[in-house]
């Protein structure tokens, strides 16, 4: 029996690494139709060329709105239309303001905030004509406390959580589902983790997950009967305190 996301057609973005990449991997898995975004273009030719011809890359800076149009037009040109967006792009920034760089923090809300909200603006029209769609956005813990040594990153997530429950409600009626998947430490190369000993070390501590372990979590959400939809779903190593 086929999965029941075999066949959508699915972008995502800052797919050239961590939950991106392991997401990329497992929806392709599943038989579903990729077109895989994000900055590294090397990276992102490689894990196209990996995972087969139902896979298109388009390099994608989500700080540039032409970069976002271009991505969703190129999708619905290859594949005829677009099923899913996971807007999981993202950059983090943590320490203290008074020793902080106020253009990290502009390029951090253009990517992690206004490229969500961009994406959101290209696909909607498609989502809406076809009356249906699934909306995920990458967001953190830090979405759901006060983290007082990232307050910037923390800041950014707040306002993902604002915007997907107030969008969940204006997309309802046109059976579109807007849903957040909120990790605490993964461990891969937003947090500076590249070496899979390293990474396995901090997994057997239970002090982080695994990129491979936040995309499980995202094909649970995605692949609810049409009825349901999982708003929020929040997801921590077993030793991570809140």
């Amino acid at each position: 029996m086929a999965h029941p996301l075999a066949g959508k057609v699915v972008i995502i973005t800052g797919a050239s690494s961590g939950i991106g990449a392991a997401t990329a991997r497992l929806l392709a898995k599943l038989g579903c139709k990729l077109t895989l975004a994000a900055r590294s273009a090397e990276k992102l030719y490689a894990l196209a060329a990996e995972l087969g011809a139902d896979t298109l890359a388009v390099p994608t800076d989500v700080s540039i709105g032409t970069d976002i149009t271009q991505m969703v037009d190129k999708t619905v040109e290859h594949f005829g239309r677009v099923d899913v967006l996971f807007a999981n792009a993202g950059v983090y920034v943590p320490g203290q303001i008074t020793e902080g760089d106020p253009d990290a923090w502009t390029n951090l809300l253009n990517v992690n905030v206004d490229g969500v909200l961009r994406g959101i603006h290209a696909v909607l029209p498609h989502m809406t004509a076809q009356r249906s769609g699934d909306i995920l956005i990458t967001s953190s813990i830090s979405g759901f406390i006060d983290i007082h040594w990232e307050p910037v990153y923390s800041a950014s997530k707040h306002a993902i959580q604002g915007l997907v429950h107030t969008l969940r409600r204006q997309l309802a009626p046109h059976n579109i589902r807007v849903g957040s998947i909120a990790p605490g430490i993964v461990a891969n190369e937003l947090w500076g983790f590249t070496d899979p000993a390293a990474i396995e070390a901090k997994v057997k501590e239970h002090a982080a997950l695994r990129s491979e372990d936040v995309a499980e979590a995202v094909v649970f959400m995605l692949s609810q009967p049409p009825h349901v939809t999982i708003g929020d779903l929040v997801m921590l190593p077993q030793n991570q305190d809140l």
